[in-house]
């Protein structure tokens, strides 16, 4: 049917290849971290973006193989610039030690920085996996042109899964490189005050309309349709809006409660993940009237709106 949102569907037969070079397009190669794990799947993929003279994009974790297995795949080339999608530290910890293997500058979209103050009382789940101390040596700008190479970069600002977020598109081909705001596994976390469920949707909204077809993410594998994954991915928390929602006004007055009515046969090891995304998910629907929350240092509770 015309115009029918696409259903949402997750590969996870991706093959990391870890520590290989792999090829992807036309002037950009994969390389895959060896840092598996529940919230980064097979591994952090960076990315060298050129053929002569390069750029990496997320260096990744600070880990001495994935150091030797990017600097045998550079293979003395000169590196022009490291790029930064955002500072969790599974995608930029190894800036540092790269930088000083290839004498690059690091370019990102600021130092790591909250969406929006924190409450009191409030704890930011993720600040121990964010690099706090990373100060690039230059701040790129939404809507920015680089080259490398011959190849031409658009700096595309995605704020949400955190508030410095970047992807990079491939200009004048098909390819965009998402970073962790679109993924082909998993949905993507979320988590306040680190990042912003509103900024979140703003962002794949506009993905979707900038005409990139395949999606190249930082944990998984490439999506060939793009566009389509990320219009599932935003009918899906959509959604979840309306699911909270329901359940708030049938009686949920907790995030726990939530979980266990919109996540029943959800999987221990990722109960996290989810308390964190629905807290994001009820902090939009507060700021929009479309249910009502206390904060305080036994947590939030949940009401229906009075409007």
């Amino acid at each position: 049917m015309a115009g029918q949102t696409p259903a949402l569907s997750f590969n996870t037969t991706f093959d990391a290849e870890t520590g290989r070079p792999v090829a992807v397009a036309a002037g950009l190669v994969r390389v895959t971290a060896p840092n598996a794990g529940p919230y980064t799947f097979k591994g952090t993929n960076s990315f060298i973006i050129g053929t002569a003279r390069v750029a990496i994009v997320d260096p990744g974790p600070d880990d001495d193989l994935h150091l030797e297995a990017l600097t045998s795949a550079i293979a003395g080339r000169p590196v022009e610039a490291i790029l930064l999608t955002h500072t969790h530290l599974d995608h930029s910890a190894l800036a540092s030690k790269l930088k000083a293997a290839t004498g690059a500058p690091v370019w990102s979209g600021g130092k790591h920085r909250l969406s929006r103050p924190g409450r009191l009382f409030e704890i930011n789940a993720v600040g121990g996996d964010s690099d706090w101390r990373l100060t690039p040596d230059r701040v790129l700008e939404d809507g920015e042109q680089l080259a490398v190479d011959g190849v031409a970069l658009e700096v595309i600002a995605t704020p949400g899964h955190c508030a410095n977020h970047l992807a990079f598109g491939l200009t004048g081909t098909p390819w965009l490189l998402t970073g962790d705001h679109i993924m082909g596994w998993n949905s993507t976390l979320v988590s306040v005050p680190d990042g912003s469920m509103a900024d979140y949707l703003h962002s794949l909204e506009k993905v979707i309309g900038l005409g990139y077809a395949h999606y190249v993410p930082a944990h998984g594998g490439t999506i060939e349709d793009g566009p389509d994954h990320a219009r599932a991915l935003l009918a899906h928390r959509q959604e979840r809006n309306r699911q909270v929602v329901a359940a708030v006004n049938a009686g949920a007055r907790k995030i726990g409660e939530l979980l266990a009515t919109i996540y029943p046969p959800l999987a221990q090891p990722l109960h996290g993940a989810a308390l964190m995304t629905l807290k994001a998910h009820v902090e939009y629907l507060v700021d929009r009237g479309l249910i009502g929350a206390t904060y305080g240092p036994f947590g939030t509770t949940l009401f229906p709106s009075r409007a």
